[in-house]
């Protein structure tokens, strides 16, 4: 429960500084109230936030605590109408937001596009996206390091995937960034967010029904084609088998990979960049030896974690870090926090490129461990190993770093950088605050 001097917990209203380093912030929370219950709103359920990591990695991996908000109440999913019907109908059918037995036979088609052999095949049409990249970038005197690299990099690449034409990404990125404004954290932030989300849901079903007549007209041997080709049925929801995957749930899979795909990368990237920076030692070493880069990927990850934070609902009375949790209670789970909890992570606010990867929880746990994490890290490693040979004349623009005002998908808005071949740094990047929001 909230004390005097630890005010209830949120993902809103961050000031500036904060939401660049909340680290101090978690700190107090996960030593003082490890799961922090805040009541909610007359007639709505409270919210539990977890920052532990054992409590965190419990609620990730076990069945007592799924996706589904009518579930945990036990009564039956709404159903969308009205002007945001194509935003609820294509966010219920993402994969992160579905539970077993229907998330588990998704899953299943989708798994065989990610596996390391698909991704090996990968690496170097995603070594020639971020040199490609980097030649214009290289280019400025100054430049923006999301707009110009980190931004498109990882949706060029997801196009790829998909078999979509460049000349997309875009557009599609922009639909991507408007589609979020629906998420727990951005909602709310303009009064327009949920319209525009609900356009940009309509936008991209309509593109990805066009790109699925495509695929039926002429089969190609990219994911979307995998999806259309592939007779089996999922499960229904709740009577068991159903009938194969409708356009309209290919299309909403097909927009949970571009979105879940892009936005962590881009934040990655540039938060790492951010860090090696500021650590010239650590940047220094490696650029000396390359061969560190893939453990340096997970240590990155661990240390700012592109997903702050993710929901659950419980199915049922649980017991977590001895609180007592009712059925259908939403429980938030700090992934960011549990990332710098000491009791599993030896010196856990030091950036230690040479920490073994200890499971981090930066890619989840459990059955909703991140799909596109071999990807991911992929992207991660080839984008900062193509950095690394001009990022040590780099240094700031002198140009504040905004991050966007979002505590679940963290990371930079922007990242002005002097890279015109110039050494030097202009002092620490950004600094935080030891206090709550509020």
């Amino acid at each position: 429960m909230p004390t005097d001097d630890l005010p209830p917990f949120g993902l809103r209203g961050w000031p500036a500084a904060a939401l660049a380093d909340p680290y101090p912030v978690y700190l107090r929370y996960r030593e003082k109230s490890p799961v922090h219950y805040v009541p909610g709103p007359p007639d709505e359920p409270g919210t539990h936030y977890v920052f532990g990591y054992d409590q965190v990695a419990e609620a990730l991996s076990s069945q007592r605590f799924g996706r589904s908000a009518a579930a945990a109440a036990g009564v039956a999913a709404p159903r969308p109408a009205g002007h945001h019907q194509a935003l609820h109908t294509m966010i219920a059918n993402w994969l992160v937001f579905l539970d077993p037995p229907r998330h588990t036979a998704l899953r299943s088609r989708l798994s065989a596009e990610f596996t390391p052999k698909v991704v090996l095949g990968l690496r170097a049409r995603i070594r020639d996206i971020a040199g490609e990249l980097l030649a214009n970038l290289r280019r400025k005197d100054v430049a923006d390091l999301v707009a110009e690299f980190a931004a498109p990099f990882p949706v060029l690449v997801i196009c790829e995937l998909l078999g979509i034409p460049g000349e997309h990404r875009g557009w599609l990125r922009e639909r991507s960034v408007r589609l979020q404004e629906a998420s727990t954290s951005r909602a709310g932030a303009g009064p327009d967010g949920y319209a525009r989300a609900g356009t940009a849901a309509r936008e991209l079903r309509d593109f990805f029904r066009d790109q699925i007549r495509q695929r039926r007209d002429g089969p190609t041997a990219d994911l979307i084609s995998l999806l259309v080709r592939e007779p089996g049925p999922l499960p229904d929801r709740a009577s068991g088998p159903g009938g194969p995957l409708s356009d309209d749930e290919i299309a909403a899979t097909c927009v949970h990979l571009l979105t879940a795909g892009h936005e962590t990368t881009t934040h990655t990237l540039a938060k790492s960049v951010l860090a090696l920076l500021d650590r010239p030692g650590t940047l220094a070493e490696l650029c000396a030896s390359p061969s560190l880069l893939p453990g340096a990927v997970h240590e990155l990850v661990r240390f700012d974690s592109p997903v702050q934070a993710v929901s659950r609902w419980a199915y049922q009375d649980v017991t977590l870090g001895r609180h007592c949790i009712r059925r259908g209670s939403k429980v938030m789970l700090l992934l960011g926090s549990a990332n710098r909890d000491p009791r599993h992570f030896a010196r856990p606010d030091v950036l230690d490129i040479h920490r073994p990867p200890d499971r981090h929880l930066g890619f989840g746990l459990g059955i909703h461990y991140c799909l596109g994490a071999a990807l991911a890290r992929a992207e991660v490693e080839i984008g900062l190993a193509a950095m690394l040979e001009f990022l040590p004349d780099v240094r700031p623009a002198g140009r504040p770093v905004p991050y966007a005002d979002d505590l679940v998908f963290h990371g930079p808005a922007q990242l002005w950088l002097r890279t015109g071949g110039r050494s030097g740094r202009a002092g620490p990047l950004r600094t935080g605050p030891d206090r709550p929001p509020g």
